[in-house]
This record gives C-alpha cells, structure tokens and sequence, in this order.
C-alpha cells in the first residue's frame, strides 16, 4: 500500500469507517438483532436470522421454593408492591416486551384490575386487563393478537411486541395470581424505537387472521412449485423434491386422504355450578299430568367423583343421586334417575332439591332434562340449563354453598367405528415423518402429525407457519428454509399401512443465505423419567427456539399439566424462562378448560379421553406454542425442557417436536472468569472492592444445583477487568449471585462508557443462588482483549461469587 494510502486507512480506521473493519468506537449493527417491533410479523422471512446480543427472560409467578404454589395465593406475583399496584416485571436498558399471560378465576381475570405497561417514562397502555384481552381497547390490541379465556381456552394473552430503548416497568392494579410476561433484551438502543399504540397494525392483524390458510411471506425470485403423487409401502421413502443453488424452501403441502377427520369431541359447551357439605339447590320443572312418572337427567362432570345428592320432590323423598365413579378430566357424563308416579302424576309442574350427601369435593350440575312418561314412551317436557341466569330464573333455580360456578366444553363418547378410522388416521400421522436435509445434513426428522400441528387427531390448526385443514385433508407449512448449496425433502412411511392416495408439492425460490440459521426440528418421544424435565430441545452452537408442538399422555387426571418450562442457555445455572404450568406454556389455563381450539400462536388442537380414543384410565392431550417475537436465542448451548406434573413426579408418554434454527458452530464462547474470595483471581483481575467475603451455601432455581462459595456484598463501587476475544461483537456478564435479597440495582460504566443500570428485582430465600446475565454492546468492547468494569451499588448490596465474561462473534 503507497504511504498516502496506508496514512487514509488509518484515518479512517480510527475512525471506525474503513469497509470491513470494527473498532472498539463501532457499535454492531442494528440487525444483529434481528427483527424488532412488527418487522417479524411484516417480514416474516427475516424468522431464520439469528442474533448478537439478544437475550429472552420471562418473569412470573413460579414458586420461589420449588413447590406447585405457581400463583394460587399470589405469593410470588408481585415483585414489589407500589402506590401504582403490583409490578410484575420490570427492566432498565432497551429490549421488547413479546407475550405477556394471565389466568385466575377460570380464566375471569376482571379482578386484576388494570394493567398499566411503561415504556421508556411513558404509559403506551393503561386499561382494564379484561377489557385489554377482550380486544376493547381498539387496535393493534384486538384478537389474534390479544386473546381471552374463550378464545384460548382458559387463559388470556397479549402478543403485541412493544420495544423500549431505556426501560420497561408493567403494573397491575391488583395482585394478578397466575402471570408471565416474556420479554427480549437487547445489548444497546440502536434501531430500536419505543412502541407506538397509535400504530394499528391493521396489516399485521390481516395477515395473523388469515394464519393457517396462505403463506404469510413474500413470494421468492424465481419460485417453484414441485408436485408429486403420494405412493408410499410401509417402510419405504419418496423424494418429494431436490432443490439445487442457492435458495429456500418456502412451503410444503400434503394432502392424506387416507387420515380422515374423526371429531374426538362431539363437543358440547355448557355452564353450571357446584355446591358442596351442607349445600343444596332447587328449581322447578314442567311435566305431562298424564304421566305415569318422571325421568330426570342430569349432566356432570365426572372428573369430580363418587357424587352423591338425596333428590325431593315437593318436599317428598324421591331418592338420590350416585355414587357416581370417576372419570377422566374432559369427559360429559349423564345420570338419570327414575320419580315415581305417586310424586308426579296429575301435576304440571314439580320441585325438585338436591341436596349434598358426599363427593370427593363437590356435587355438580350443567343440565337437567325432564322426560314424563306417557302412554307407555318418554316425551320431554322440560330443560333446566344451569349456569344460564334467565334460564334460571325461568325456572325458580337456587343454590345454596356454592363451591365453584364456571364453564366447560367437554366431548361425549365415539362410536366404534369412529375410534377405527382415528386409530388410522393416527397411525399415519405419527408414522409418517417428514424429512429435510440442507447441504448434505439432514436437520428435519419428524412425524407428520407434529411437524404439522396436531399428532393425535386430524384437527384444525391455524398458525403463522402451519395449517392443517380436515376437510381438504391438507396439510401445510411454510417456514422459512434456506440453504447454501441444495435441498432434499423426503417423506418416510413408518407406519404399518400403506399410502395410496395424496400429493405433495414443494415451492423453493432464490435466496441468498447470510446471517440465518439452518431450520431445524428436534422430535423425541418415550416415557417421562421421574425427578427429571422431559426436553423439547437440547443443542449446542448458534440458534434459536422458535416453538414446539406436543403429544401428552399421561393419567385421567391431567396431573401432569402441573409441569413448568424450564429453559437454559449459554452455561447459566439457573432458568432464564421459568414457567407456572403445562397449560400456561401454551398460554391457556385450568387444564384447557374450554377445551380445544386454534389461534396463530398456541392452541390445543385435539384433546382424547378413554372414550374418544386415548388409553383407557389415560388424557391425550396436543398442543402447540409457537415463539416468533419472543423467540429464544443462544449462542452456545440450549436446554429447554418442561416437568410433568409439579415436581416431575407423574408419569407420562411424551412426544413432542421442537423447531429451532441454527448453525453448528458456537457465537459465543466463555473467556474469563472472576472468582471472588479467592486472592489470586481477584490479584490477576485487578479487583478493588472492600466487602469482606462471607459464605453461602444453597442450591439454584431449576435444577436444585448446590454450590458452596464466597460471596462479597458490595455497597461500595468495585472495579475489575476480565479477558475478552477483540473479535468480539459484544460481552455478556455472567454473575453468580446470592438473591436472598431482591431489587439488587447498579450504576455500570464499562472502559468508562456508562452504560444502562444492572437491575435484578428477582429473590428467593429458599434457592438463593441465580446466575443472571449483563450485555455489554460492542461499541465498547468490539477491539479489545479486555474490558474493565465499574459497578456502583444503587439499593440493597450488591452480591456477587464469580463474573464470567462471554465474548459475543
């Protein structure tokens, strides 16, 4: 290079504007973090780039002991108790609110009050919760991007992704009982703006309420669609298509006749109530005075067993209800007993009592029909629906200790022949596994069903990539795929029958691969273990989880819904995401309490009970969640597991298939570690800080993980350096901490930048010790082999065992 030249070069590397060359001075580019507010939805594509400097955290009200209090009593739902309410989640620097959840009262969330979401100083929402969820604000807060306990069976959601570029604090007016809130973290502010409300998103809405029936993408230059007929023997493997050069595969589509649609739930929703010891209720029914005797009927939950009520009429003794045996959860039952004449004949009207004699819990009511006997056949003269208030008005109905009043969708037995043709269609989709191999490595393995939607039934299933249609018998998918080189896409038949009818056709375009992921799936299926999380994903390199479709089986009983996710990433011991429920993962409540449903996000597609084709004593029970926005990304290793049942300790039939993207090398990769207490580590760290050492012996979250280390209680500022790659596009801080006190807060400057406060408000007296995570940007560290590091205490002591720093490539 002439001396004129090199002297430019230099002048333009120091100022960070030579093509190809980062500095200590250059921020990372602000697409290193992916899409940011309503550009995932508006650029679906972008789904499969992954991201520096991007974190997903969950706060919620999982129990702090470990136990099943995830939110009953509200004991851990409030961070902190303000003038404002009860904060629920709350962070300093620029990140993204993605899905925030609640359930409480069957799904009835009115007693919450309002939730209050500020961003960056600002109130971008302040309204009744249930009006938020019922889509009454207006735009962009209307359904599928909020959603009720209706319309997501039990719980409710808000979708909306709302960035922040200095801080997030959201508020409810009362203790909320059951929450999360899923949010992203981002290393610095750069092309990021704080949410607008005024922008409806009216775009975004349309193309959310078409999920599940087109391609939410832009076509591909080039596109082409590949059809081919379906002829498949057991045990054998048909190529559905070959694409070669650079591209993506945009959409896959099938059609299998031969798996029929069989409704696992001639589905009936009805209310009704309960009562209990010492209760009772009353209400009158019409009848023929020409009968010969009355035949009452009433319809129940059997969940609730061995039911028993004494019945009068008019005051008369006329026998009893039960004991009834019990059933599994989601399942209708009906009881009839028989009135004699000498109570109903010659009357038009009749009243009739139950009252309480014993039950596991309770005695409950939905329906009562009446039937009079006349001239030697049934008519029916009268229906009492429970739970309806003018209904029961019309019919003079009361209760007395009511213990539960609420709704339920619940399904009636199949026919033998229905059971037969479910049975086929299940054996072809968990038997058929779709297969996807990208640059000579197959990253797609999975059966049919899940990789779909739905891997019990033939069922509706509408989501933002995915759609299966019954009565089409289609099925499609239309994740962004891309590859460098070439494409393969196989069909496996492992199933015992033989395919003999369908088509498939496969749509690729031009693309080329830069900062994306391969598309990847992770399928697992087998027992449950007790004492361990079952894993959707576990994997190391680069990724990001984007959902999971699961096919449960476990005991009538549906304890196993009591598990919560679990999700690890990047070495730290303790769960970045920590769940309240099975149920709640997929954003519904109380064991899917309106039962099945489908919306772009989360759904529970078919639910099967000992008479609508699951194991006899068994629940099937599929759903999905997919994670768009709140995706979780890694940059070295993932585990992602869930528990069954409140401590892993009811067992189960698992099959599940996770959805992931990814690239096989590491993004980040630990370089230094501070460990404090010990001499020599604090010495070659150049640590300052004069809080004495004290030790602490506990476990973490999680995993129950014990350790035993000193611990310095900072009041004071402590300063200290830690080794970093220069090729690093960023640092993550990893402390070891004793969160025995909550709302620990500092003041950060790094190589003399300030920086946005460390906050951590989360403590836990029972397992005190969290790992949590600190992102420095690459504008201060991006050249350097070292950082030096200033934490100033703002608030309780700031505790600390060890730091690790992660060097962001």
């Amino acid at each position: 290079m002439r001396p004129r030249l090199r002297r430019l070069a230099v002048l333009l590397l120091a100022a960070g504007t030579l093509t190809g060359v980062t500095t200590h001075a250059q921020a990372a580019p602000a697409n290193a973090k992916g899409p940011v507010g309503w550009d995932l939805y508006r650029h679906p594509d972008r789904l499969a780039r992954l991201t520096t400097g991007v974190q997903t955290k969950q706060f919620s009200s999982f129990d702090r002991t470990g136990g099943n209090n995830d939110g009953f009593n509200g004991t851990y739902s409030c961070l902190r108790t303000t003038a404002d309410g009860c904060v629920i989640a709350e962070h300093d620097g620029a990140g993204e609110v993605d899905a925030i959840w609640f359930t409480r009262d069957e799904g009835d969330v009115r007693a919450t009050g309002n939730i209050t979401i500020t961003l960056d100083g600002r109130d971008v929402v302040h309204a009744s919760l249930q009006d938020l969820v019922d889509g009454k604000v207006g735009a962009p807060f209307v359904n599928p991007l909020v959603a009720n306990a209706d319309q997501t069976s039990g719980g409710v959601y808000v979708e909306v992704p709302m960035p922040f570029r200095h801080s997030m604090r959201i508020t409810t007016d009362k203790n909320p009982i059951f929450y999360h809130v899923t949010y992203r973290t981002f290393a610095d502010d750069a092309g990021v703006r704080t949410f607008d409300p005024s922008d409806h998103a009216t775009d975004v809405i349309a193309k959310l309420k078409a999920a599940g029936t087109r391609d939410p993408k832009a076509p591909l230059p080039g596109a082409r669609t590949r059809k081919s007929a379906l002829r498949l023997a057991p045990g054998a493997t048909t190529t559905l298509a070959r694409a070669t050069g650079a591209g993506e595969l945009s959409a896959l589509r099938l059609t299998l006749p031969q798996a029929e649609p069989v409704s696992a739930h001639s589905s009936v929703e009805d209310d009704g109530r309960a009562f209990g010891a010492n209760g009772s209720s009353t209400f009158t029914v019409k009848v023929d005075p020409a009968n010969t005797g009355v035949r009452l009927t009433r319809r129940y939950d059997p969940g609730i067993g061995h039911q028993r009520a004494s019945i009068t009429v008019d005051g008369q003794d006329a026998g009893q209800w039960g004991p009834t045996e019990p059933k599994g959860i989601g399942e209708w039952a009906e009881e009839s007993v028989e009135l004699p004449a000498s109570l109903t004949a010659g009357k038009s009207t009749l009243t009739i009592k139950n009252t309480f004699i014993s039950s596991d819990f309770d005695f409950n009511e939905f329906t009562y029909w009446a039937d009079s006997h006349v001239g030697g056949s049934l008519t029916r003269t009268d229906t009492v629906d429970v739970g309806d208030t003018a209904d029961e008005a019309a019919h003079g109905y009361a209760i007395t200790g009511q213990t539960w009043q609420g709704d339920r969708v619940y399904a009636y037995p199949l026919s033998d022949d229905q059971l037969a043709r479910l049975h086929t269609a299940q054996q072809l989709l968990q038997g058929l596994r779709v297969r996807i191999t990208f640059d000579g490595k197959r990253t797609v393995d999975s059966p049919l069903g899940e990789f779909f939607g739905s891997g019990f039934a033939v069922a509706p299933v509408r989501t933002l990539f995915t759609g299966i249609d019954p009565a089409a018998h289609s099925y499609a998918a239309w994740w962004p795929m891309p590859y460098r080189h070439d494409a393969t896409v196989e069909l496996y038949n492992g199933s015992p029958l033989a395919v003999t009818a369908g088509d498939a056709e496969v749509t690729s375009g031009r693309h080329v691969m830069t900062g994306e992921g391969y598309f990847r799936t992770q399928s697992r299926s087998g027992a449950t273990e007790n004492g361990k999380d079952w894993t959707y994903l576990q994997a190391t390199g680069q990724g990001k989880f984007v959902g999971v479709v699961s096919s449960m089986r476990g005991p009538a009983s549906r304890a196993f819904l009591e598990g919560d996710e679990r999700v690890y990433t990047d070495g730290s011991r303790s769960p970045q995401i920590h769940g309240t429920g099975t149920e709640d993962f997929y954003q519904s409540g109380w064991y899917f309490n309106r039962d099945t449903y489908t919306e772009p996000f989360n759904g529970d597609p078919a639910h099967l009970t000992a008479t609508t084709g699951c194991a006899a004593g068994s629940d099937c029970t599929g759903a999905y969640r997919f994670m768009i926005n709140e995706a979780v990304p890694f940059g070295s290793a993932i585990t992602f597991g869930i528990e069954h049942g409140p401590g892993d300790d009811v067992a189960a039939n698992y099959s599940t298939t996770a959805f992931w993207y990814g690239q096989d090398s590491d993004a980040s990769r630990r370089t230094d570690t501070l460990t404090l207490g010990d001499a020599a580590s604090e010495k070659a760290h150049g640590y300052t800080g004069t809080a004495p050492p004290t030790i602490v012996s506990s476990t973490f979250e999680g995993t129950n993980t014990a350790l035993t280390a000193n611990v310095r209680p900072a009041t004071t500022p402590v300063t200290f350096r830690l080794a970093v790659d220069p090729a690093n596009r960023g640092v993550t801080l990893l402390r070891t901490s004793d969160q025995n006190t909550p709302y620990q807060h500092a003041k950060v400057s790094v190589n003399g930048h300030s920086l946005p406060d460390w906050l951590q408000p989360l403590g836990n007296t029972t397992h005190r010790w969290l790992d949590d995570t600190y992102q420095v940007p690459a504008s201060v560290t991006a050249g350097r082999r070292s950082i030096t590091v200033t934490l100033t205490p703002d608030g309780p002591p700031w505790s600390a065992a060890s730091y690790q720093a992660w060097s962001n490539r």
